[in-house]
């Protein structure tokens, strides 16, 4: 192992990320909450100046996969389709598999220059988690209780807001709702099989209801819709933590341009025929190891990491003041509260790094087990 390798699986240095990461997130937010002001005077304005600072935040954690773990990422599309990239609104469909599946989504979003714009449709829990929920909350991204007949409206509304948005946004949409697991996916495939639909065999049947509401609502201002499947090679199953600890990966998305019907009927029946067509490609996937079509690597930008660079000096120099100030005190008081500081930040990081972790994700989807037990 070599010395840089080594600094990667050190916990003070995970620690030292995880400072920078809270620290600036929450500078951050402040600074979004004092753009409140300029809603009424040029919503326009109040837009860009927040993609900027969403990019200031969520490219630090872009930088852990592209620049500390240095996992690649292929896309398996046409040319045609990557020109197009990062130059029109689109909606994106995506596998919700993988720990870090969110987080290759935003990579890609990253390398063509639409991270600070992209949206999610997410879950109402979400908004009230620091730095992550604030972050989304002044970025107008729309938060749903996940029960339908509550959230239509606010949905609608939401998604309606967005039609005029200044910057080209992806909108990631996870169809299934909630992260896969065996036993989410033995009582989705009971639902599927009582609604007479075909079963999956590496998916959750998707849920129709956002999907439509989103794409008839975006109807008009969403030039395309692009079918994501994610997979990594040699069946790694990667984490956030794995990230942290510098563990490289070599993530495929296939992104092929979809058609969507005009019926919502019709385009819930193409979303469930999606997903038959994507657990084929998983299939296909796990025999051959490679997805079809022509592979693309996108070149990682050094943005994310001159971002992290400059709040790490900002940062850390008035920090490494402080601690040696407090030792150099003698005073044990100080040097306690100091201690206390530390175990609370490396607490609360270890559970900002929860949030991704498919064990500790929400219960959705088993509403349906529960009533069996």
């Amino acid at each position: 192992m070599g010395p840089l390798a080594y600094l990667k699986t050190q916990f003070a240095v995970h620690l030292l990320i995880g400072f920078v990461f809270v620290v600036s997130g929450l500078l951050i937010n402040s600074v979004q909450l004092c753009t409140l002001v300029l809603w009424p005077l040029s919503k326009q304005l109040y837009r860009r100046l927040n993609c900027r600072l969403a990019y200031s935040l969520w490219s630090q954690l872009v930088m852990l996969l592209e620049w500390w773990s240095c996992t690649e990422c292929t896309l398996f599309t046409d040319q045609a389709t990557v020109d197009r990239f990062g130059k029109e609104h689109v909606v994106v469909i995506l596998n919700h598999n993988f720990e870090i599946d969110f987080l290759c989504g935003w990579t890609m979003c990253e390398r063509f220059g639409v991270l600070g714009s992209s949206k999610v449709l997410a879950k109402r829990e979400l908004l009230y988690v620091p730095l992550i929920g604030w972050t989304w909350y002044f970025l107008e991204i729309v938060f749903c209780k996940r029960r339908w007949e509550e959230d239509r409206d606010t949905v609608i509304r939401g998604l309606e807001r967005l039609a005029d948005y200044p910057e080209y946004m992806w909108f990631l949409l996870y169809c299934e709702g909630t992260r896969f697991t065996e036993k989410k996916h033995r009582v989705s495939m009971e639902v599927a099989a009582s609604k007479g639909l075909p079963a999956l065999k590496y998916h959750l049947l998707p849920r129709t209801k956002g999907f439509t509401t989103a794409v008839q609502c975006l109807r008009g201002t969403v030039a395309a819709v692009y079918d994501v499947t994610l997979n990594f090679r040699g069946n790694k199953n990667p984490s956030l933590l794995g990230i942290l600890y510098g563990k490289k990966y070599e993530a495929d998305m296939r992104f092929p341009l979809e058609e969507i019907p005009l019926d919502e009927k019709e385009a819930a029946q193409w979303l469930h025929k999606l997903y038959q067509e994507k657990d084929a490609l998983q299939e296909m996937y796990n025999q051959k190891g490679v997805f079809p079509g022509e592979q693309f690597k996108p070149a990682r930008r050094p943005w994310t990491l001159l971002n992290f660079l400059f709040w790490a000096t900002v940062l850390l120099s008035p920090l490494f003041s402080c601690v040696f100030g407090v030792f150099a005190s003698g005073s044990p008081l100080l040097i306690l509260t100091f201690l206390g500081f530390v175990g609370a930040a490396s607490f609360g990081v270890r559970r900002l790094i929860g949030v991704t972790e498919i064990e500790k994700g929400s219960s959705y989807g088993n509403q349906e087990f529960k009533k069996k037990e």
